[in-house]
């Protein structure tokens, strides 16, 4: 059965974020959806290592331990890693709110999308990547004006979660975070800097003109670039060559998006033995 939130993917695409498409998702639920009314915001208590290290957990559900009971997924309908990539999971119904209430609903996994972005939780891990959080951000906006909802429709999992203080999730500032939801859904915040489709031309006698690769793109280019990263050649740009990219960009300083634009480019040139850009 597809479910309801089929929606999800293009609204975020169309707002300039980056999604990956969990295998499934479309008929991935504990049923269906009812009324989406707003979002949920939480964090994922996972690993301080990896981009989305906690995607298994969110899409199976986790096993009971240290006295908390088993609990079947999905439980997110999104996770959001520290590249600001959302993981697009489940289209249905979500085991991620629990008893709680905002604006006076009190079904959260049925009136509410929920978003799990990676973040331990903890000192280690605070304050967020700035990419993430501008990605959280302007995902939440981009669901509530498709929802025809303001900001006040976006809740902390703290917030909702009853009694008091059972959830400490998301570690940062709801209000702050809320107002830039605001900025966004009024047209204020600063546009998004689009990553160029390719780079500018060559000039004296240097690369240049290749385009911006990632996840999904096939062909020679992928295939050279893996044999420089030394990965398996098979030319197909997927999950794990993108984090084989990232692993690279954070070496170089550079957003660790996953993604082979511009100044991926200039770094991959630096490592010895980089291809020819083969003929048009």
């Amino acid at each position: 059965m597809i479910y309801s939130l089929v929606w999800l993917p293009q609204v975020l695409k169309s707002a300039g974020l980056k999604v990956a498409l969990v295998d499934g998702w479309e008929s991935r639920g504990r049923g269906d959806v009812g009324q989406i009314f707003g979002v949920i915001c939480h964090h994922t208590v996972g690993s301080k290592n990896g981009n989305m290290p906690s995607l298994g957990t969110l899409t199976r559900g986790r096993a009971a331990s240290n006295g908390r009971p088993a609990l079947p997924g999905p439980l997110a309908q999104l996770g959001l890693g520290r590249d600001g990539t959302y993981y697009m999971i489940a289209a249905g119904r979500c085991n991620h709110a629990g008893e709680g209430s905002w604006n006076g609903l009190t079904n959260g996994n049925g009136n509410f999308i929920g978003i799990e972005a990676e973040n331990t939780g903890l000192a280690d891990d605070f304050p967020w990547p700035k990419v993430q959080m501008d990605a959280y951000s302007r995902g939440v906006a981009a669901i509530l004006t498709h929802l025809g909802r303001g900001a006040d429709c976006c809740a902390g999992h703290k917030e909702y979660a009853l009694p008091q203080g059972r959830k400490p999730d998301p570690s940062f500032d709801m209000n702050a975070f809320r107002l830039s939801v605001a900025a966004t859904l009024r047209g204020t915040a600063p546009p998004l800097t689009p990553i160029p489709a390719q780079e500018p031309p060559a000039q004296n006698g240097g690369h240049g003109g290749r385009v911006t690769l990632r996840r999904g793109a096939i062909g020679e280019l992928v295939q050279q670039v893996q044999k420089k990263l030394r990965i398996p050649a098979d030319g197909n740009f997927g999950p794990k060559t993108e984090a084989v990219v990232r692993a690279f960009q954070r070496e170089r300083g550079l957003v660790p998006d996953g993604i082979i634009g511009p100044k991926t480019w200039v770094e991959l040139d630096t490592v010895s033995g980089f291809y020819e850009l083969p003929p048009t």
